[in-house]
């Protein structure tokens, strides 16, 4: 160290001062502000991008929520669609009951109308007998031509034996 101060010369010195502080200047001028300014770009484009990740993360959130409003809309619709379905297959199976009902009743009705028709039929076939009875009866009578009651009586009562009813 005592050889720096005995070397030293304050010409070089203020000299070297001089030229340090106009390359200080000179970077001053130059080099800082240029430094600085991209260091600010910088600084914003990170600014900005943490801004815009904190925007998407907003928007996922909202994202997120619309998604799961939708998916529950979805499942009310798929709810009321199945309530539905239920509902017509119920209307289907009550309206198959009764046609089901209807045809039985109109098939009980027709057949109580073939067992009245038959009825008449033979309630109708029971009166052209007693009336073909009774006329072969009066015919018999006529053609005795009887003039008593006693031998009426006796051919009445030959004539229900002779006649079998079935």
């Amino acid at each position: 160290m005592d050889q720096l101060l005995n070397d030293f010369s304050p010409g070089l010195f203020f000299m070297q001062a001089f030229i340090f502080l106009i390359l200080l200047l000179l970077l001053a001028k130059f080099a800082w502000k240029p430094i600085i300014q991209s260091l600010k770009i910088r600084e914003e484009s990170i600014q900005d991008a943490l801004d815009s990740a904190e925007k998407a993360k907003e928007e996922m959130a909202q994202l997120k929520a619309d998604n799961e409003k939708l998916l529950d809309e979805a499942r009310q619709q798929r709810d009321a669609i199945l309530q539905d379905a239920r509902e017509v297959a119920n209307g289907i199976r009550e309206e198959a009951k009764n046609d089901a009902t209807k045809q039985t009743d109109k098939m009980i009705a027709d057949a109580k109308t073939a067992i009245e028709v038959e009825k008449q039929a033979a309630m109708a076939e029971v009166r052209t007998l007693v009336a073909e009875l009774s006329l072969q009866v009066a015919e018999k009578l006529l053609k005795r031509k009887l003039d008593d009651e006693g031998a009426q009586k006796e051919l009445i009562s030959d004539f229900i034996k002779d006649v079998k009813l079935n």
